[in-house]
């Protein structure tokens, strides 16, 4: 009986990332080979993820034609939840996406007596663990610590090119990846018996029958949990480029010398500072008038005084004409506020957002309604316009964040199940961006509120007023606070601090709770934290906080 194999196999003659790539490509080429992992290029091996009907041999002379030498060794059988297309075709739930929000959506209908089949074409773990959040924020925490060992306290210097053992760092990233999507994923699995992962396409019938791989399988409910892709928004030029996006950058084996990014928010935001620290002169195109162009303007504007500080370009407000490759370099006309110029680099990276994917799934003819950028509409219970099909994480019309997309993955798990009982709330979702200094978010703008016709008053605070960001020898950012004039009810929060993504989350609670500005103010808060800043902050409404001696209640 044919079964899944994790197989061992020695790798020689590899010499640097790019040759990791080639291995990996001319493996991954070969039939039933299921995934392949290399852990840099200094490991001297591949961990790959096989049927046993795959050879020593196809191995041996698959990565001797792309110029190395294979050397098969172990072989252990493991669990093979594929083998479930010959015995079960009927399940309770079937869900379509194997990341973050299709296991999330799994593992609770599990706990809720489900039979699930868990559906999933490509990598197990979808796009954070693989692609997204995992490799973007461990490359950015590599950087930092590198860049803050050259740069203390922060100067307007950016660092000398070749001083960083770039290599490492993919090479570091790439085991994190593995490591995680062995035991958060592909072990998780084992401790669900009610979860069958079967790999293969999925194409929805009608609203009782997924095909998968030409198979029919029937099943009461579905959730869709398909994820998404990046967006290359239709320049002219863009496609004979060669340019990058925020995956494949992530995977370069040498950082450039010049890098334009297209995309001020926060994805290009974290890779631009990625590249730019380890000396790669990089430049920010955006077409709205600023970076962050949907939060708070003094965000914005405190933000981008730190990137350039660090020697990034930000160029906001162009509509770029034309993108042409010459001599190896791409050249993109622009046109500005003032005037139309031409700026060139060595690479090209477009962060221009994501796009659901949603095609070829058979939603058209399910009466599943989508939205103008191929997401999925749902309403509050995860549920699609078709009763029978529940949707969630990137793939739908919900903010595209890893917390979200697994939140909603369990609120759609439940309702599809047991009825539409819970409700899927953001009404206080953080949003967090991981530059350095971190922005992070909450509630309101000062434009939303007055939009929905609130009379509110507001609050910044410099960080040069909390003691914690003075004794790390970082003030860098501020703390804005917007509240209801007539209740006292605090409205929103929004943070750029070394650590905001962490204190953010007091705030989420503050809000949850429906605090007052006065409440949070006479709260009692850890002296010599970051935390604390959203207590001064809070004074700051009735008291000068020049007239505050340090932790004053």
């Amino acid at each position: 009986m044919e079964t899944t194999q994790r197989l061992q196999v020695k790798i020689q003659g590899m010499t640097c990332n790019s040759c990791v790539i080639h291995v990996r490509k001319a493996l991954e080429t070969i039939p039933d080979i299921k995934e392949v992992n290399i852990p840099g290029w200094k490991s001297g091996k591949a961990e790959i993820l096989a049927s046993s009907t795959v050879t020593d041999e196809d191995i041996i002379h698959t990565v001797e034609a792309a110029g190395y030498r294979a050397i098969p060794g172990k072989r252990d059988s493991i669990p093979n939840k594929d083998q479930i297309q010959s015995k079960q075709k009927s399940f309770d739930l079937i869900v379509i996406g194997g990341g973050s929000a299709g296991f999330a959506a799994a593992i609770r209908a599990s706990e809720l007596g489900a039979k699930v089949a868990l559906v999933e074409k490509g990598v197990t773990g979808g796009t954070c663990v693989n692609r997204g959040c995992i490799p973007s924020k461990t490359l950015m925490r590599s950087v930092a610590h590198y860049y803050r060992t050259i740069h203390y306290p922060f100067s307007a210097h950016p660092p000398k090119r070749r001083k960083i053992e770039w290599q490492k760092i993919i090479e570091q990233k790439e085991r994190l990846v593995q490591q995680l999507r062995k035991t958060k994923y592909e072990d998780v699995l084992l401790a669900y018996p009610e979860i069958s992962y079967i790999r293969g396409t999925a194409l929805i019938t009608n609203e009782k029958t997924v095909e998968i791989d030409g198979v029919p399988y029937s099943t009461n409910k579905i959730i869709v949990a398909t994820g998404s892709h990046p967006y290359a928004p239709p320049i002219p030029g863009l496609s004979e480029s060669n340019f990058l996006d925020s995956e494949h950058v992530m995977n370069l084996t040498q950082p450039p010398d010049s890098m334009i990014v297209i995309g001020g928010g926060s994805v290009g935001l974290e890779l631009a500072q990625v590249f730019a620290r380890i000396g790669t002169k990089v430049t920010i195109l955006e077409a709205f008038p600023s970076i962050l162009p949907q939060e708070e303007p003094e965000m914005s504007a405190a933000l981008s005084h730190y990137l350039t500080e660090e020697g990034i370009g930000i160029v906001a407000g162009v509509h770029i004409h034309q993108i042409n490759k010459i001599r190896g370099r791409v050249v993109l006309e622009i046109e500005g506020k003032k005037n139309s110029q031409t700026i060139e680099a060595e690479k090209l990276l477009i962060a221009a957002g994501r796009r659901a994917n949603t095609n070829g799934l058979g939603l058209e003819n399910m009466g599943v309604k989508i939205g103008q950028q191929g997401e999925i509409v749902i309403d509050e219970h995860s549920q699609t316009s078709n009763p029978n099909i529940y949707a969630a994480g990137d793939c739908t019309d919900t903010p595209m964040f890893v917390y979200v997309a697994a939140h909603s993955g369990s609120v759609a798990a439940e309702n599809a199940l047991n009825g539409n009982h819970r409700m899927l709330d953001l009404s206080t979702l953080p949003r967090v961006v991981f530059t350095d200094p971190q922005f992070a978010s909450v509630g309101l703008t000062e434009k939303q509120a007055m939009n929905q016709e609130y009379h509110i008053v507001k609050t910044i605070l410099t960080l040069d007023h909390v003691p914690r960001a003075l004794t790390a020898n970082d003030t860098r950012g501020l703390i804005k606070l917007i509240a209801d004039k007539n209740t006292d009810e605090l409205l929103g929060v929004h943070i750029i601090s070394a650590d905001a993504g962490e204190v953010i989350q007091t705030a989420v609670l503050a809000l949850k709770e429906g605090y007052t500005t006065e409440k949070l103010a006479t709260t009692i808060f850890p002296y010599l934290t970051s935390v604390e800043g959203l207590k001064l902050a809070a004074q700051t409404f009735k008291k000068d906080i020049h007239k505050l001696s340090c932790c004053a209640g």
